[in-house]
């Protein structure tokens, strides 16, 4: 005979995940998350949507987020609409001035606020800047060295408006912060002469958690982590098995800038950065508020 006063199993396995996630919502009370969402994502109402619910969650339980969101695909689309083409160089775009408007326009402009909006709808109360608000981050231009594959000969390439972050002032997102508010970042900076950089958003993610000694750096991409050469997920790695992984030639392509990211986080000051899948559903949750997790995550040891 059924008790009709038992409880619902589904309604006890969400009390059991409340329980669990407990510990880690009160090791991480006051801590700052920075999370960089990239643009494929942003390209899906729902996964956006689901981000932003994450996101507010965070703020809701005591943890300070940072939102650094990218835009490639966004940039790509608008640049191919108006005939502008583009060139890359070890995954950079080289940015002429035009190029550089277009994406400022593209990045600070639409992906920016249709972020904010969705954190805003989540009921989160977010704030979209960019580098350039209240001199928050100096840039300088970025040149690439690259060896010709058949005449091992190197050249310098110049990217033209690339840059990266020389200087990020942590008083401005200490500020947003304290007001309650979650910062939303374009990856865009200005040098001390005014010029306006386009800045990879990984890169921009790793300065600002460094500046701001973030717990965690979460590099949300479209692939579940590192993986090994059978195909599976390794989930806690170092400096010097990461340079072990690249000398064997397990990693490769993007997946090199995105480590050599988590690397130089992890040793400026942040306790650990995580690369996981953002085309999973709470995939950040799972990596946060559960013990098996949901990526691979990097620390300095």
């Amino acid at each position: 005979m059924t008790d009709a006063h038992a409880p619902d199993p589904a309604q006890l396995t969400k009390a059991e995940t409340l329980v669990e996630a407990l510990p880690y919502m009160q090791r991480f009370a006051g801590a700052t998350f920075v999370v960089k969402y990239g643009g494929h994502a942003m390209g899906d109402a729902k996964a956006a949507r689901e981000f932003a619910e994450d996101i507010v969650l965070l703020k809701a339980v005591g943890i300070n987020p940072i939102v650094v969101h990218g835009g490639g695909p966004q940039i790509g689309a608008m640049l191919e609409k108006l005939g502008v083409e583009s060139e890359f160089v070890e995954g950079l775009r080289v940015t002429d001035d035009e190029t550089a408007r277009i994406a400022e326009m593209v990045l600070s402009g639409a992906i920016n606020k249709e972020l904010v909006s969705w954190i805003d709808q989540a009921g989160g109360r977010a704030i979209g800047i960019s580098g350039k608000d209240g001199g928050f981050v100096r840039a300088e231009k970025v040149t690439r060295t690259v060896r010709d594959p058949e005449s091992l000969i190197e050249r310098v390439v110049d990217l033209g408006f690339v840059g990266e972050p020389a200087v990020v002032d942590r008083s401005v997102i200490d500020t947003i912060s304290d007001a309650g508010m979650i910062p939303v970042i374009a990856p865009v900076g200005v040098d001390r002469e005014g010029q306006t950089y386009n800045i990879n958003a990984d890169t921009m993610a790793g300065a600002v958690a460094s500046a701001m000694d973030a717990a965690r750096l979460f590099l949300l991409t479209d692939v579940p982590g590192v993986l090994d050469k059978s195909g599976d997920l390794l989930t806690d790695l170092t400096p010097s098995s990461i340079a072990d992984l690249q000398a064997d030639g397990t990693v490769s392509g993007g997946m090199i800038p995105k480590l050599e990211t988590c690397v130089n986080a992890v040793g400026t000051g942040v306790s650990a950065a995580v690369i996981l899948d953002g085309r999973v559903p709470h995939a950040m949750l799972l990596e946060i508020f559960t013990r098996q997790g949901a990526g691979t995550m990097i620390r300095s040891s």
